[in-house]
Protein backbone atom coordinates (compact mmCIF):
# COMPACT_ATOMS: atom_id res chain seq x y z
CA UNK A 1 0.00 0.00 0.00
CA UNK A 2 1.29 3.44 -0.88
CA UNK A 3 2.62 5.12 2.28
CA UNK A 4 3.08 1.83 4.12
CA UNK A 5 6.87 2.27 4.24
CA UNK A 6 6.46 5.70 5.77
CA UNK A 7 4.06 4.33 8.36
CA UNK A 8 6.47 1.57 9.35
CA UNK A 9 9.21 4.17 9.84
CA UNK A 10 6.97 6.39 11.95
CA UNK A 11 5.75 3.49 14.03
CA UNK A 12 9.32 2.36 14.61
CA UNK A 13 10.12 5.81 15.98
CA UNK A 14 7.10 5.50 18.27
CA UNK A 15 8.15 2.04 19.39
CA UNK A 16 5.07 0.55 17.74
CA UNK A 17 6.49 -1.56 14.95
CA UNK A 18 4.38 -4.72 14.80
CA UNK A 19 5.86 -8.22 14.72
CA UNK A 20 6.64 -9.39 11.18
CA UNK A 21 3.91 -12.05 11.27
CA UNK A 22 1.16 -9.63 12.30
CA UNK A 23 -1.06 -7.88 9.79
CA UNK A 24 -0.44 -4.13 9.93
CA UNK A 25 -3.23 -1.88 11.09
CA UNK A 26 -5.09 -0.19 8.23
CA UNK A 27 -3.44 2.95 6.88
CA UNK A 28 -5.39 5.34 4.69
CA UNK A 29 -4.21 8.63 3.19
CA UNK A 30 -6.34 11.63 4.01
CA UNK A 31 -8.69 12.46 1.13
CA UNK A 32 -8.95 16.25 0.76
CA UNK A 33 -12.40 17.62 -0.07
CA UNK A 34 -11.64 21.34 0.32
CA UNK A 35 -9.12 23.74 1.81
CA UNK A 36 -9.52 27.12 3.50
CA UNK A 37 -7.22 29.87 4.79
CA UNK A 38 -5.74 29.45 8.26
CA UNK A 39 -3.90 32.03 10.36
CA UNK A 40 -0.17 31.21 10.22
CA UNK A 41 0.35 32.90 13.59
CA UNK A 42 -1.90 30.29 15.22
CA UNK A 43 0.19 27.65 16.98
CA UNK A 44 -2.79 25.31 17.06
CA UNK A 45 -3.31 23.28 20.23
CA UNK A 46 -7.05 22.59 20.19
CA UNK A 47 -9.90 22.73 17.68
CA UNK A 48 -13.63 22.07 17.67
CA UNK A 49 -16.65 22.95 15.53
CA UNK A 50 -19.88 24.49 16.78
CA UNK A 51 -22.79 26.27 15.09
CA UNK A 52 -20.98 27.09 11.86
CA UNK A 53 -17.65 28.27 13.28
CA UNK A 54 -14.39 26.78 14.45
CA UNK A 55 -13.11 27.34 17.96
CA UNK A 56 -9.34 27.16 18.24
CA UNK A 57 -6.80 27.40 21.04
CA UNK A 58 -3.21 28.48 20.47
CA UNK A 59 -0.04 28.02 22.50
CA UNK A 60 3.09 29.73 23.88
CA UNK A 61 3.41 31.76 27.05
CA UNK A 62 2.24 35.33 26.54
CA UNK A 63 0.62 34.48 23.18
CA UNK A 64 -1.94 31.81 24.04
CA UNK A 65 -5.49 32.51 22.93
CA UNK A 66 -8.92 30.99 22.44
CA UNK A 67 -10.55 32.07 19.18
CA UNK A 68 -13.78 31.84 17.27
CA UNK A 69 -12.86 31.54 13.59
CA UNK A 70 -14.80 31.82 10.33
CA UNK A 71 -14.12 28.59 8.46
CA UNK A 72 -14.30 29.93 4.91
CA UNK A 73 -12.11 32.99 5.39
CA UNK A 74 -9.96 32.12 8.41
CA UNK A 75 -10.92 35.48 9.94
CA UNK A 76 -10.86 35.54 13.74
CA UNK A 77 -14.30 36.72 14.83
CA UNK A 78 -13.42 36.94 18.51
CA UNK A 79 -10.62 35.91 20.83
CA UNK A 80 -9.48 36.00 24.42
CA UNK A 81 -5.97 35.74 25.83
CA UNK A 82 -4.99 33.03 28.29
CA UNK A 83 -3.14 34.41 31.36
CA UNK A 84 0.36 35.31 30.07
CA UNK A 85 2.20 32.88 32.34
CA UNK A 86 0.31 29.93 30.85
CA UNK A 87 0.96 27.88 27.73
CA UNK A 88 -2.53 27.24 26.34
CA UNK A 89 -3.44 23.74 25.22
CA UNK A 90 -6.62 21.85 24.27
CA UNK A 91 -10.21 23.07 24.43
CA UNK A 92 -13.68 21.54 24.31
CA UNK A 93 -17.23 22.84 24.60
CA UNK A 94 -19.69 21.48 27.14
CA UNK A 95 -23.12 23.08 27.24
CA UNK A 96 -22.66 26.84 27.26
CA UNK A 97 -19.04 26.69 28.40
CA UNK A 98 -15.57 26.11 27.01
CA UNK A 99 -13.07 24.10 29.04
CA UNK A 100 -9.37 24.73 28.36
CA UNK A 101 -6.06 23.21 29.48
CA UNK A 102 -2.58 24.53 30.09
CA UNK A 103 0.54 22.54 29.25
CA UNK A 104 2.60 22.41 32.44
CA UNK A 105 0.57 24.64 34.71
CA UNK A 106 -1.42 21.80 36.27
CA UNK A 107 -4.59 23.82 35.88
CA UNK A 108 -7.26 24.65 33.35
CA UNK A 109 -10.05 27.16 32.95
CA UNK A 110 -13.76 27.41 32.30
CA UNK A 111 -15.03 30.13 29.93
CA UNK A 112 -18.43 31.23 28.72
CA UNK A 113 -19.00 30.08 25.16
CA UNK A 114 -20.94 33.22 24.28
CA UNK A 115 -18.55 35.87 25.56
CA UNK A 116 -15.23 34.15 26.35
CA UNK A 117 -15.50 35.31 29.95
CA UNK A 118 -13.34 33.33 32.39
CA UNK A 119 -15.65 31.90 35.05
CA UNK A 120 -13.59 29.30 36.87
CA UNK A 121 -10.53 27.10 37.07
CA UNK A 122 -9.65 23.54 38.03
CA UNK A 123 -6.53 21.50 38.73
CA UNK A 124 -5.14 18.19 37.48
CA UNK A 125 -1.93 16.19 37.92
CA UNK A 126 0.61 16.03 35.11
CA UNK A 127 0.51 17.87 31.81
CA UNK A 128 -2.49 19.01 29.78
CA UNK A 129 -2.46 18.37 26.02
CA UNK A 130 -5.92 18.05 24.48
CA UNK A 131 -9.65 17.63 25.08
CA UNK A 132 -12.70 16.19 23.35
CA UNK A 133 -16.02 14.78 24.56
CA UNK A 134 -18.47 11.94 24.16
CA UNK A 135 -22.08 12.00 25.32
CA UNK A 136 -21.12 11.60 28.99
CA UNK A 137 -17.50 12.60 29.53
CA UNK A 138 -14.84 15.12 28.69
CA UNK A 139 -11.81 13.17 27.43
CA UNK A 140 -8.28 14.42 28.06
CA UNK A 141 -4.83 13.58 26.71
CA UNK A 142 -1.64 14.38 28.60
CA UNK A 143 1.08 13.19 26.20
CA UNK A 144 1.17 9.70 27.70
CA UNK A 145 -0.60 6.59 26.33
CA UNK A 146 -3.40 7.09 28.89
CA UNK A 147 -6.61 9.00 28.14
CA UNK A 148 -8.53 10.41 31.11
CA UNK A 149 -12.33 10.43 31.10
CA UNK A 150 -13.59 13.32 33.23
CA UNK A 151 -16.91 14.16 34.85
CA UNK A 152 -17.98 17.32 32.96
CA UNK A 153 -19.37 18.94 36.12
CA UNK A 154 -16.47 18.35 38.49
CA UNK A 155 -13.69 17.61 35.94
CA UNK A 156 -12.57 14.78 38.19
CA UNK A 157 -11.29 11.55 36.65
CA UNK A 158 -13.97 8.90 36.21
CA UNK A 159 -11.80 6.33 34.43
CA UNK A 160 -8.61 5.91 32.44
CA UNK A 161 -8.07 4.08 29.15
CA UNK A 162 -4.63 2.99 27.95
CA UNK A 163 -4.12 3.40 24.19
CA UNK A 164 -2.26 0.61 22.40
CA UNK A 165 -1.44 -0.33 18.82
CA UNK A 166 -0.64 -4.00 18.19
CA UNK A 167 -0.31 -4.38 21.95
CA UNK A 168 2.22 -1.55 22.33
CA UNK A 169 1.48 1.72 24.17
CA UNK A 170 1.05 4.80 21.99
CA UNK A 171 3.01 7.82 23.24
CA UNK A 172 2.53 11.51 22.44
CA UNK A 173 -1.24 11.43 21.98
CA UNK A 174 -2.11 15.02 21.21
CA UNK A 175 -5.20 16.77 19.77
CA UNK A 176 -8.41 14.76 20.07
CA UNK A 177 -11.80 14.61 18.37
CA UNK A 178 -14.68 12.21 18.96
CA UNK A 179 -16.07 11.05 15.60
CA UNK A 180 -18.70 8.36 15.06
CA UNK A 181 -17.82 6.39 18.17
CA UNK A 182 -14.05 6.67 17.70
CA UNK A 183 -11.47 9.05 19.10
CA UNK A 184 -9.27 10.57 16.43
CA UNK A 185 -5.92 11.70 17.80
CA UNK A 186 -2.93 13.48 16.31
CA UNK A 187 0.31 11.77 17.31
CA UNK A 188 2.71 14.61 18.04
CA UNK A 189 5.63 15.12 15.65
CA UNK A 190 4.19 12.63 13.13
CA UNK A 191 1.85 12.75 10.15
CA UNK A 192 -0.40 10.16 11.76
CA UNK A 193 -3.92 10.42 13.14
CA UNK A 194 -4.85 7.40 15.24
CA UNK A 195 -8.37 5.97 15.18
CA UNK A 196 -8.93 4.81 18.76
CA UNK A 197 -11.66 2.59 20.22
CA UNK A 198 -12.63 4.56 23.36
CA UNK A 199 -13.77 1.44 25.22
CA UNK A 200 -10.65 -0.69 24.78
CA UNK A 201 -8.05 1.92 23.83
CA UNK A 202 -7.04 -0.18 20.83
CA UNK A 203 -5.92 1.69 17.72
CA UNK A 204 -8.20 0.58 14.88
CA UNK A 205 -6.18 2.19 12.11
CA UNK A 206 -4.26 5.26 11.00
CA UNK A 207 -4.94 8.27 8.79
CA UNK A 208 -1.85 9.55 6.99
CA UNK A 209 -1.84 13.34 6.56
CA UNK A 210 1.70 13.59 5.14
CA UNK A 211 0.40 14.97 1.84
CA UNK A 212 -1.39 17.75 3.75
CA UNK A 213 1.77 18.57 5.69
CA UNK A 214 3.63 18.84 2.41
CA UNK A 215 0.95 21.06 0.86
CA UNK A 216 0.85 23.31 3.93
CA UNK A 217 4.64 23.75 3.71
CA UNK A 218 4.74 25.51 7.06
CA UNK A 219 8.50 25.30 7.50
CA UNK A 220 9.08 22.10 9.45
CA UNK A 221 10.27 22.11 13.05
CA UNK A 222 7.28 22.32 15.37
CA UNK A 223 4.85 23.19 12.56
CA UNK A 224 3.32 19.74 12.67
CA UNK A 225 -0.18 18.45 12.04
CA UNK A 226 -2.36 19.25 15.05
CA UNK A 227 -6.03 20.11 15.16
CA UNK A 228 -9.12 18.02 14.37
CA UNK A 229 -12.73 19.26 14.35
CA UNK A 230 -15.95 17.41 13.47
CA UNK A 231 -19.21 18.86 12.16
CA UNK A 232 -21.50 15.95 12.96
CA UNK A 233 -24.60 17.47 11.34
CA UNK A 234 -23.11 17.80 7.85
CA UNK A 235 -20.37 15.19 8.41
CA UNK A 236 -17.44 17.47 7.70
CA UNK A 237 -14.06 16.66 9.20
CA UNK A 238 -11.49 19.46 9.46
CA UNK A 239 -7.76 19.17 10.15
CA UNK A 240 -4.91 21.65 10.33
CA UNK A 241 -1.51 22.12 11.96
CA UNK A 242 0.60 24.48 14.00
CA UNK A 243 1.21 27.69 12.00
CA UNK A 244 -0.24 26.11 8.86
CA UNK A 245 -1.60 28.47 6.19
CA UNK A 246 -4.40 26.03 5.39
CA UNK A 247 -7.31 24.27 7.06
CA UNK A 248 -8.36 21.11 5.23
CA UNK A 249 -11.70 19.37 5.04
CA UNK A 250 -11.05 15.65 4.61
CA UNK A 251 -13.32 12.65 4.16
CA UNK A 252 -14.38 11.06 7.47
CA UNK A 253 -12.89 7.63 8.15
CA UNK A 254 -16.14 5.75 7.54
CA UNK A 255 -16.62 7.50 4.19
CA UNK A 256 -13.32 6.25 2.76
Amino acid sequence: MRGAGRLIGLLALLGLAAPAAADPLPLEPAKVIASFPHDTSAYTEGLFYRDGDLYESTGFEGRSTIRQVDIKTGVVRRKVSIPPSDFGEGIVDWGDQIVSLTWKGGHGYRWTLGGFKRIGSFRYPGEGWALTKDAHHIIMSDGTPVLRFLDPKTLRIVKRVRVTADGNPVENINELEYVDGEILANIWMTDLIARIDPASGHVLGWIDVSALTKQADAGGGDSVANGIAWDAKTRRLFVTGKNWPLLFEIAPPHAR
